[in-house]
């Protein structure tokens, strides 16, 4: 119960893969098997939640558009933005999608704390925020007590793509990255410290780390 792997599966990774790649990690797990973090960065890709509205896809153009099982509205992806998938069992931990929300949002928090940036979460609209502006976004899924789909933090990436749509079903809603924040690290730099945080606080007591 207190041990999780962390998969560092690296840069360049195609979004319908790993989407499939998680949902049969999600369906096959037994009730023993330990938790994972997988860490990577996407290729480009908008995705659409399961109540996403066509509407807020403004001119997605050479991009592709998946529809996805996660929450939440449309959100964009892409190289230099880190990804971390959290599937976990949340019905052994006790855990309510809720908390594990908030651990996400603090785990991020924290890690931009350490870098003298106050960022904030948002109940309403779940994600960290810097400003006013979105930083990192949310999305999960949760079947039969286990979750997948996780966090995206932009850190060193082309932000156009964002005017393309309504992020998280925001008009006008304005994004931010690390970059711009002065903070140097590369998105696999920042991975290890950002799954660290969210292993400590979602109480994790043995990490086992794994390159793909």
């Amino acid at each position: 119960m207190g041990a999780l792997k962390v998969r560092v599966l690296g840069t360049h990774q195609a979004y319908l893969p790993i989407l499939a790649a998680m949902q049969t990690f999600t369906q096959q797990r037994s009730d023993e098997a330990v938790d994972e973090l997988w860490v990577l960065e996407h290729e480009p890709v908008f995705t659409l939640g399961r109540n996403g509205q066509m509407e807020h896809l403004l001119d997605p153009q050479e991009i592709p558009v998946v529809k996805v099982d996660r929450g939440g509205q449309v959100t964009y992806h892409g190289r230099g933005q880190l990804i971390i998938y959290l599937l976990l069992d949340v019905r052994r931990r006790n855990l309510g999608v809720r908390e594990l929300v908030i651990k996400i949002e603090q785990a991020i928090i924290q890690l931009l704390a350490s870098r003298n940036i106050v960022a904030a979460g948002d109940r309403e609209a779940p994600g960290v925020y810097v400003e006013g502006k979105k930083i990192a976004a949310l999305g999960l899924r949760v079947s039969r007590g286990k979750t997948y789909h996780g966090l995206s933090l932009n850190v060193d990436m082309d932000l156009e793509p964002f005017k393309r749509i309504n992020p998280c079903g925001y008009a006008g809603l304005e994004v931010s990255q690390c970059r711009d924040l002065g903070i140097a690290e590369t998105t696999m730099e920042l991975a290890g410290e950002l799954a660290l945080l969210l292993a400590q606080g979602l109480g994790y007591r043995q990490i086992e780390w794994l390159a793909d």
